[in-house]
């Protein structure tokens, strides 16, 4: 059979299955959306957990006055964890590590490859401030020694020591250690190791969620065609075509 023939079969198939779908009106769907209950209990601790582990801490204890829902932490340390996030993506980096350490020492202890990426944001910015001399210095005495017990410390360190053999940052193929992008990684990482000091998620439930509807639609897509919601900001519900 040529590919031709074989390219039609399978369009006719793919019409045969889409006009075998079941069609699902919006009000049959709206009436399956009504009868599913949701504690409002259960809303307001989705909403808590996410102002907790963003770091809103405000308006988590607006949140906790207005709903009676107590988060799981102690609000105060939400303000020591933002302090370190905000010195690193200042790039306050010795600040960072200080505010760290006064919050649990044993993070830094317990995660090398933590405290490694924060010594390699450090080295960064001495580069970025143009402390060249200090930056090879930092380079050999603080971290070359981690390079050597780790090939993976030893490989980024080589990566970020590069950015000196390059006058115009632009040219350099590993350039995007100095965008602001590589600070909020590093931020997020030293979020997600406080946040699991504290035995807290280290990351929100709610997108999770969001992720978990998306492919649930996705799923019944193919089987059936209903009201969608395409876009998650307003939640309306939209006809199928």
């Amino acid at each position: 059979m040529s590919l031709f023939w074989i390219v039609i079969r399978q369009l006719a198939q793919i019409e045969a299955m889409a006009a075998s779908k079941k069609v699902i009106t919006r009000e049959e769907w709206e009436k399956k959306l009504n009868n599913v209950k949701i504690r409002k209990e259960d809303m307001n601790k989705l909403v808590m957990n996410f102002l907790v582990t963003e770091g809103f801490v405000d308006a988590a204890e607006k949140f906790r006055k207005e709903s009676g829902t107590e988060p799981d932490i102690d609000l105060a340390t939400i303000t020591d964890r933002m302090a370190v996030k905000k010195a690193v993506q200042s790039g306050n980096v010795e600040d960072a590590i200080e505010k760290v350490n006064d919050l649990n020492p044993e993070i830094l202890d317990t995660n090398p490859q933590l405290f490694f990426h924060l010594q390699q944001q450090r080295l960064i910015e001495l580069i970025r401030n143009g402390k060249i001399e200090e930056a090879l210095e930092f380079a050999q005495e603080e971290l070359a020694p981690r390079g050597e017990e780790n090939q993976s410390f030893l490989e980024e360190l080589e990566r970020t020591v590069a950015l000196l053999a390059f006058e115009d940052v632009s040219n350099c193929p590993v350039g995007e250690l100095l965008d602001i992008s590589q600070r909020l990684k590093t931020a997020s990482e030293v979020n997600a190791a406080i946040l699991t000091s504290q035995r807290h998620e280290k990351d929100p439930k709610l997108p999770s969620l969001l992720k978990m509807l998306i492919w649930a639609q996705n799923q019944l897509d193919e089987k059936a065609a209903f009201p969608r919601i395409n876009d998650l900001s307003t939640a309306a519900l939209e006809d199928a075509v």
